[in-house]
């Protein structure tokens, strides 16, 4: 219990989640992030980024991260694939609770039905949709190879482009880990930016 008090503690303070979870919390955090229905709150692109921008600084290696977080996230979806395939659509019947929203489920099976499966790529850069979307592609039936390949595919990419994202600012941009704290601002506002494109064109379609 006392660990998950310092994970929520922590959270508003990615440089020291990092240093306090290491290795083995950031892929915790991953996986259940991609993983498990109960990850959507956690932060996926501004933490690989900032974990980068440490790694730039000597506080972790970025290759050893780098390969943990990418097994971790296509863990996660594959975990998140077969959640869907054995719940089917009961999950749609499922009453709200702390930890769980209809709402998300249904956004992210909109965006399944628009996009199908380059979902499963697409959805790993936007929050909240990133958690659901290998569920729906379960409830869906979609081919396993075939998701597999888009699982692994967007996993990889990204996990090294947010992480390498960080890791090449603090090589190259004198004074940046000064101001951690705007770049987390910058990555969490343009993280978002998806979400408010897709609501204001869902908006004008109808």
């Amino acid at each position: 219990m006392q660990l998950i008090t310092d994970l929520f503690n922590r959270l508003t303070d990615l440089p020291a989640l990092i240093q306090w979870g290491g290795y083995v919390g950031l892929t915790l955090i991953v996986f259940t992030e991609t993983g498990l229905l109960i990850g959507f709150f956690l932060p996926g692109d501004s933490l690989l980024v900032t974990a980068g921008l440490l790694a730039s600084q000597g506080y972790i290696n970025v290759y050893i991260l780098g390969a943990l977080l990418s097994v971790a996230a296509i863990v996660g979806d594959t975990v998140g694939y077969t959640i869907g395939k054995a719940s089917g659509p009961h999950l749609f019947k499922k009453e709200d609770s702390l930890l769980f929203n209809k709402k998300h489920l249904m956004k992210a099976h909109a965006f399944y039905e628009k996009h199908g499966g380059k979902t499963i790529v697409l959805a790993r850069f936007i929050p909240i949709i990133r958690t659901f979307a290998p569920v729906v592609a379960g409830m869906a039936k979609m081919d396993y190879k075939k998701f597999i390949v888009y699982n692994v595919a967007g996993g990889l990419f990204w996990v090294w482009s947010m992480l390498m994202t960080g890791y090449l600012l603090g090589r190259h941009v004198p004074g940046i880990s000064d101001h951690i704290d705007k770049v987390i601002l910058v990555i969490i506002f343009l993280s978002v930016v998806p979400l408010f494109i897709r609501r204001f064109t869902s908006t004008s379609e109808n």
